[in-house]
Order: C-alpha cells, then sequence, then structure tokens
C-alpha cells in the first residue's frame, strides 16, 4: 500500500481548520448544527453532484465554484434544512451566507462553497446561520477533538460519525488526506442525501483532480445504495491546496497513482460506512461480481442486487433466499449467461452457495443461517465470461427504515 490511515479527520492535512456550533435550526435538541472549514490558502476546489434534476440551491452554488471558479477556501455546512426547491431565494441565501464568511474570514465570497441537508421545501434560515459564523470563525482550529465534532455536527439521521485520513509521499514529500462525510438515508448510485468533504494537501491541477475525483466517485459513492432515493443535494468536495509541496501533479505517472490509491481508501471507506449505517439498518450488504464481460455489466449487476427490496429484506430477515439476488440480477438490463453463474454467501462465519451455474443446489438451512447472522454480508455473485468486476455496497431492509421516514419532519 501506498498510503499509511492515520488519526484525525478533516484537518488531518496541512493548512485546514474547522469549527461548528448550534445556531437552534432544528427545534429540538442540542445537537451543533453548522459546520466551518477553512483553508489557510485557497485550494483547487472539485466536485460531484447529485444527478437528480431536482438540485439544491447549495448544489448549483458549488458547481459553479467547482467548474468555473476552480478554486475554494471555505466551506459552511448546515444541518436541519436542505435549502431544496426554494427557487432564487435558496440561491440568494447561499450568496448571503458566502458573503457572511468571506466578509469574516477576509477571503472572496466566491470562493465559499455552501452544503445543506435536512427537509426539502422550507426556506433555508440564513439568518441564523449568518449570525454564527462570526462564533465559528473564532473557534477555528485543526485539533482532531474538533474534527470529529464537525463529523458529527454534519449529522441528520447517522448514528455515527464517518471521517477517515491517511497519510502518503509523492516526490519525497508527505501528503495527507483527511475526510468526512454524513449520509444515512436517500441514498441511491449517482450519489446518494449524501454530503462529503475531502481535504487534502496535495499539489494537483484542476483538470487532473476533476477527472481523478470523478474515477473514484464511479466505484465507491456511486456503487452504494441505502433506499433507492437518488437526493437533490447530494456532494462530494474535494479541496487540494498544495501545502505539502509535493511536485505538481499535471497528469498520468506514479504521483498520480499515489494519489489515487490514497483517495480510493478514502472513498471507499467513507462509502462502506454509509452504507452500514443506512437508516434502520442491521447488516452491511456487500455484492461482488467478478468474471463478467466488461466492468459496466459488472456494475450493474452489483447495484441491481444490493437495491432489491426483496433481496435486502431477506438479508435482514436471515433467509438464504438465492432467487431473489437470481431475480435481481436477471432484471438489471446487463446481458449475462444465467447458466454459467454462480452466487455465493459468505460472513465471517463462512460462506455457502446458493446457486451452481445457474440451479440451485442442496444447501444446509442450518449452515445458511450461521452465515447470515454477522453484521457484514457478502454475495459473490460468479459470471466466468470475462474480466469485468465490480463491488456495491447497500444494507438490509429493516421495519426501522419505515418508522424513521414515516415522521422524518417531526
Amino acid at each position: 500500500m501506498a498510503y499509511e490511515i492515520i488519526s484525525g479527520g478533516v484537518t488531518a492535512a496541512k493548512g485546514y481548520k474547522c469549527s461548528s456550533t448550534r445556531v437552534g435550526i432544528k427545534p429540538k435538541g442540542t445537537n451543533r448544527d453548522v459546520t466551518l472549514i477553512k483553508s489557510d490558502v485557497p485550494a483547487v476546489c472539485v466536485g460531484t453532484f447529485t444527478r437528480n434534476l431536482v438540485k439544491a440551491a447549495p448544489v448549483k452554488w458549488d458547481m459553479n465554484i467547482a467548474y468555473n471558479v476552480k478554486t475554494a477556501q471555505a466551506v459552511i455546512v448546515n444541518t436541519g434544512v436542505a435549502n431544496a426547491a426554494t427557487g432564487e431565494e435558496g440561491l440568494k441565501s447561499c450568496e448571503i451566507e458566502a458573503k457572511k464568511v468571506g466578509e469574516v474570514l477576509g477571503i472572496p465570497y466566491e470562493t465559499v462553497l455552501t452544503a445543506s441537508t435536512g427537509v426539502i421545501g422550507p426556506q433555508i434560515p440564513v439568518d441564523k446561520i449568518c449570525g454564527g459564523v462570526e462564533e465559528l470563525a473564532s473557534k477555528l482550529t485543526d485539533s482532531e477533538e474538533e474534527a470529529h465534532e464537525a463529523a458529527k455536527a454534519i449529522m441528520t439521521t447517522d448514528t455515527q460519525p464517518k471521517e477517515i485520513a491517511v497519510k502518503f509521499t509523492i516526490g519525497g514529500k508527505q501528503c495527507t488526506i483527511g475526510a468526512m462525510c454524513k449520509g444515512s438515508g436517500m441514498i441511491h448510485p449517482n450519489m446518494g442525501t449524501m454530503l462529503g468533504f475531502i481535504m487534502s494537501d496535495v499539489a494537483i491541477e484542476h483538470e487532473i483532480a476533476l477527472k481523478t475525483l470523478r474515477e473514484i466517485i464511479d466505484d465507491t459513492f456511486n456503487m452504494v445504495s441505502v433506499d433507492g432515493d437518488t437526493s437533490t443535494n447530494d456532494t462530494v468536495m474535494l479541496l487540494a491546496n498544495g501545502l505539502a509541496e509535493n511536485p505538481l501533479i499535471t497528469g498520468e505517472g506514479a504521483d498520480l497513482d499515489t494519489f489515487k490509491e490514497a483517495l480510493y481508501a478514502v472513498a471507499e471507506f467513507l462509502a462502506k460506512n454509509i452504507a452500514k449505517d443506512g437508516e434502520g439498518a442491521t447488516r452491511l450488504f456487500t455484492c461482488h461480481v467478478t468474471g463478467a464481460k466488461d466492468e459496466e455489466t459488472a456494475r450493474i449487476l452489483a447495484k441491481s442486487v444490493i437495491t432489491s427490496n426483496l433481496t435486502k429484506a431477506a438479508v435482514f430477515g436471515m433467509d438464504a433466499n438465492a432467487g431473489r439476488i437470481f431475480c435481481a440480477m436477471g432484471y438489471s438490463g446487463a446481458d449475462f449467461d444465467p447458466n454459467q453463474t454462480d452466487v455465493i454467501l459468505s460472513s465471517k462465519n463462512g460462506s455457502i452457495k446458493l446457486i451452481d451455474k445457474g440451479v440451485l443446489p442442496v444447501f444446509s438451512e442450518e449452515e445458511a443461517l450461521s452465515v447470515l447472522q454477522p453484521d457484514e454480508i457478502t454475495a459473490e455473485c460468479i459470471l466466468h465470461e470475462g474480466n469485468g468486476e465490480a463491488t456495491a455496497w447497500g444494507c438490509d431492509l429493516t421495519y426501522d427504515y419505515v418508522k424513521i421516514n414515516a415522521d422524518y419532519r417531526s
């Protein structure tokens, strides 16, 4: 491995600080609900965003920065209200937030990203958010403790914070990536309500960073599904401020390969933890497809299996129902030969073959129950047709998912 996992989160890389506070966006509780992240210097800024045609105002604001401005120096994030379906007023609120942050931090407001998560529809309480900016600015720190609090502050229905940091070497210089994300429900391939903030001190050109991020996202965040709903607010931002002082990455080569490996490790960790923390979930459900004609075929099949509600319910019920997995593969739209396909379920308790060359073999129900009991289950789908391979991550479908979403606004 070209990287090493280290302790820390979104402030692990050189030159990043964060803080969070409560301004009272949600009427109940005492949790922090606004977070500020700042880079000491302007950073190359790239992002990937929801493919939902209904895009929240912060998504539109950040897309302009990522694709046109191309640099950013701060991010302000709120929970409680999504600032989606809010029209021109919602976009104006993003501008007001950014101008307030820019004024207090002494940076151009066009380099301030905004992000929101919560209920769709209501206008964002921009006065409350702006009222907390001076406090946030005064509390900015690069401490691990505050980074951890920030990871908690961006949560909505998440049950645990999601953060990671890795270090690696490029051109003799130590480089770091620190990241956090939130996501638990309204998660579906093509960016899930998912917010991800990846901060690095690597020196890299904008177009190379954007191309790399898109490739990594396709194999990680876009291979996650909790409930089949693609959110209005999905955003993953990557900032790279160059303070590691490595030789500028301008194209393919060993330096970019090292960065890619580290970035993939970060994104995969966060993506898997989103799936594991799916609303009401009790099990992480992984589908690994191998032997497909090509990678795209493998992707389609893996996604279809982990998004099947019947399969997800079977995983919750610890029911080794091979027909549900095989059926989900069959209606996926991917071209494969069912008569050459094997399906194996596995966990830390062992493995059991449920489909053998397209046929259900005789197996022990007791053994299958044992395999399905742990909190991480994998379906291995082997096609024997080529070298295409892909992995997707999901979770089981439980009674609690319905309870959580039946009264989400309250």
